[in-house]
């Protein structure tokens, strides 16, 4: 019983996520805003955030901990990267778990030794591809016949653009760049969950993640120490 609270509680954060940025998305492609008001601007970094919620809800998906249901578990995983950019849940699950058995090696799909930018260029490439690019163009032109592009430009294209540099930066460059001495060449964020949670929902307690693996994100605090 206890096991099955637990797995209750991952998927209703989950799903929690999922109904949050869909009525944003719903809420925001209807708002007849003005680019004087800066809310505006506020709710561009409020979707950011729901769209890395997105992703770090699928990744704890590619790790078996939003639900002891794997079937569940899956749907979930697909569901937030379809929405995320209509990424392929499947490659993103085998890379993701390459990265993890080959971390900071030339194996390691999210490795690289370039510098920012063209380490960042190398990770998009890694995951994206040129029918994603096709299909959301589609979609883009599809929903301008209902949707201000206004609307479709500040709170669904730039927030999902400014979120791949926050899980790339939260995610791989700063806990992966630079030379490291323990196993996981891995460092992790000084010790504050509230900039944690924020900065990329406890990502950032990257070392900690790659030491527990099977821990959701929202149990990640838990597991930072005062040594690291």
């Amino acid at each position: 019983m206890p096991g099955n609270n637990k797995s209750s509680k991952g998927l209703l954060i989950a799903l929690t996520i999922i109904c949050i940025w869909l009525l944003s998305f719903v809420l925001l492609m209807q708002w007849h805003f003005s680019f004087k008001n800066p809310l505006a601007y506020l709710a561009v970094f409020w979707m950011m955030h729901l769209y890395t919620g997105l992703f770090i809800t699928a990744h704890d998906a590619m790790h078996g901990t939003v639900t002891h249901d794997k079937k569940v578990n899956t749907i979930i995983g697909q569901l937030c990267t379809a929405l995320y950019a209509v990424f392929p849940y499947q490659k993103l699950y085998i890379k993701h778990h390459k990265h993890h058995k080959n971390v900071h090696t030339d194996d390691d799909p999210d490795f690289s030794e370039k510098g920012f930018l063209g380490w960042y260029v190398k990770f998009i490439s890694e995951y994206l591809s040129w029918w994603q690019i096709v299909l959301m163009a589609i979609i883009y032109n599809l929903l301008k016949l209902w949707i201000s592009e206004a609307n479709l430009l500040l709170f669904w294209v730039f927030p999902s653009l400014l979120s791949t540099l926050q899980l790339f930066y939260f995610g791989t460059w700063l806990p992966h760049h630079g030379e490291h001495t323990n196993k996981h060449f891995s460092r992790t964020q000084s010790k504050n969950h509230f900039v944690a949670f924020i900065s990329c929902y406890f990502f950032g307690y990257h070392y900690e993640h790659h030491e527990t693996p099977h821990l959701p994100w929202w149990k990640l605090w838990k597991t930072k120490s005062v040594g690291h």
